[in-house]
C-alpha cells in the first residue's frame, strides 16, 4: 500500500493541489489531504511524484486497431470511396499475424499518448474467434485495457471474411464472452455494426446478448449524411428511430457518431437512455461531419470520446480529441462557451468508464489504478496556473512523463516499457512494403 503525492492531482472529477493519492496494487483505495490518507491507511509506504500532473488514464470509447496498417492510403476520400477501394481490399489481405502486428503499433501508439483503456470494434471474424484474440494478446502485449467490441456482420456486399449469420455471431460472441471472464484487462461486449451492415435480425440478436450478459452493445449509428438519407428513403424512419423501431435501444446502447440525427432523435435517445461515443477528428476526417455534442448533453445525453480507426483519424490520442471536440463544438454553434476545458476532460476519462460500465477513468476509490503522469515543467502545459486547461488546448507528447495501468508502468519518460517501438515499426513495415497507394477511381452515382 502506498500514499503517493503529487502537484496536482486531478482526483474524484475535481483539480486539487499537492494532493494525495494510496495505492494497493492494481487498484486505488482513496484520495484526499496526504495527513488524512496517512491517518487512515496506517502502514502504508510513501512517495512522493513531485513537480507532476497526475491525471486519469484517458479512454479510448471507439477504434479500429488494425485499420492502423492503413493509414495513409485512404487520405482525403468519402466513407464510401475509402471503404470500397480501400478498407475492403487491403483488409483482405492480412493474416492473424498481421493483424496482431496492426494491433501492437495502434495500442502502443495509444498507450504513449495516454490511452489506458480501448474499446476496439472488431470485425474479420473469417477465424471464428482467433482474431479477435490475437488483437486482445497485442493489448496484452502493450499494457492496456481492452474492451473487444465484437462486431456482428451480415451484409453480403462486404468481404467475407466480415460476415457472419447471426446464430454465428451469437455462437462465437458467447464463447470469446466466457474465455475472457474475470480477466480484469480484457473483456467481450456485442457490437452489430451498423443498420446498413448489420440485418434487424442481427441487430435485435446484439441487443439480447447485451441483456441476457449484463453489457453495453456498440453500434455505428448516422455516421455519415447518405446513411440518414437512405434510412428515411427506404423506412421511413432515421436511424436512430428504425433502431428504437426493432425495440434495441435502451441504457445499454451505445451509439458510436450520431453525426446526422435532429430534435427528435435526441429526444428519442434521452428517452431511451442510450450513451453516445463522439469521434470528433474521424468525422471531420471523412468529411462527416460534426456532430451535435452541446445538444447532447444539454438533453442528459451521456457522451465520451473515440478516436476511430487509425487510418480514418491518423492520430490515436484521447487528448487531442478533447482539443477537436472542443473546438468543432465552438465553430459548430459559433460560441465559444459551446464547451468547456473541464467538461470536455471529463468526456475523455470519467466518462468514458461509465459507459462501459468499468471502473476506469477516474483517480477514485475502488477504480483501477490507471493514470497518467504529466511534466508541469513542459513548455506547452505553461503557465502553470492554468494548466489545467493547457491539458485540454496545449499539450504536446512530450509531457507525458509516465502511463500506468493498473498500477503498473506501461510507458516511462516517453518510452514503452514492455515492447520495442522499433521491432513494431520494422513488423508494421513487413506487412505494408508490398502496398502502393495507387489512384482512386471516383465513385459510382
Amino acid at each position: 500500500m502506498t500514499l503517493v503525492t503529487a502537484a496536482l492531482v486531478f482526483a474524484e472529477d475535481r483539480w486539487r493541489t499537492r494532493h494525495g493519492f494510496v495505492l494497493q496494487g492494481s487498484r486505488i483505495l482513496g484520495t484526499g489531504e496526504p495527513a488524512d490518507l496517512a491517518d487512515s491507511f496506517p502502514g502504508h509506504e510513501r512517495e512522493d511524484w513531485g513537480d507532476v500532473a497526475v491525471v486519469p488514464g484517458t479512454v479510448n470509447g471507439h477504434a479500429h486497431s488494425f485499420q492502423a496498417l492503413l493509414r495513409g492510403f485512404g487520405d482525403d476520400l468519402s466513407f464510401m470511396t475509402w471503404r470500397d477501394q480501400v478498407l475492403y481490399p487491403l483488409s483482405e489481405t492480412l493474416d492473424r499475424d498481421a493483424i496482431r502486428i496492426g494491433a501492437l503499433f495502434d495500442f502502443a501508439e495509444m498507450a504513449k499518448a495516454g490511452i489506458t483503456t480501448a474499446v476496439d470494434f472488431f470485425y474479420l471474424h473469417d477465424r471464428g474467434n482467433d482474431n479477435d484474440l490475437a488483437v486482445v494478446e497485442a493489448a496484452r502485449e502493450v499494457g492496456i485495457r481492452i474492451v473487444l467490441a465484437r462486431s456482428m456482420y451480415d451484409w453480403t456486399g462486404a468481404p467475407p471474411r466480415y460476415q457472419e449469420t447471426p446464430r454465428e455471431a451469437e455462437r462465437n460472441f458467447r464463447e470469446l464472452h466466457s474465455g475472457l471472464r474475470g480477466d480484469p484487462r480484457a473483456f467481450a461486449q456485442p457490437a452489430p455494426h451498423s443498420i446498413h451492415a448489420s440485418s434487424p435480425d442481427m441487430i435485435r440478436e446484439g441487443a439480447a446478448l447485451a441483456e441476457e450478459l449484463d453489457l453495453p452493445f456498440h453500434i455505428h449509428v448516422a455516421e455519415g449524411r447518405y446513411e440518414r438519407e437512405r434510412s428515411i428513403e427506404l423506412h421511413g424512419l432515421s436511424p436512430v428511430a428504425l433502431l428504437d423501431s426493432y425495440g434495441v435501444l435502451s441504457r445499454r446502447s451505445i451509439m458510436v457518431h450520431c453525426v446526422w440525427v435532429d430534435e427528435a432523435d435526441l429526444a428519442l435517445m434521452r428517452e431511451r437512455d442510450v450513451k453516445v461515443v463522439h469521434n470528433p477528428s474521424a468525422n471531420a476526417f471523412l468529411g462527416d461531419g460534426i456532430a451535435p455534442v452541446r445538444a447532447m448533453l444539454e438533453r442528459g445525453i451521456p457522451v465520451c470520446l473515440g478516436t476511430d480507426g487509425g487510418c480514418t483519424n491518423s492520430r490515436q490520442s484521447i487528448f487531442e480529441e478533447m482539443r477537436m471536440a472542443a473546438l468543432m463544438a465552438k465553430a459548430r454553434l459559433a460560441d465559444a462557451t459551446a464547451l468547456g476545458a473541464e467538461e470536455t476532460f471529463l468526456m475523455g476519462t470519467a466518462r468514458g468508464g461509465e459507459i462501459l460500465g468499468l471502473p476506469v477513468g477516474r483517480i477514485a476509490p475502488d477504480h483501477a489504478a490507471d493514470l497518467v503522469v504529466l511534466d508541469l515543467d513542459a513548455l506547452s502545459l505553461q503557465p502553470r496556473q492554468t494548466a489545467p486547461h493547457q491539458i485540454v488546448y496545449a499539450m504536446q507528447p512530450d509531457a507525458i512523463r509516465r502511463v500506468i495501468v493498473g498500477g503498473e508502468p506501461v510507458v516511462e519518460d516517453g518510452r514503452l516499457t514492455r515492447v520495442d517501438e522499433r521491432e513494431i515499426a520494422g513488423k508494421v513495415r513487413e506487412v505494408t512494403g508490398s502496398w502502393r497507394r495507387e489512384p482512386v477511381a471516383a465513385p459510382t452515382p
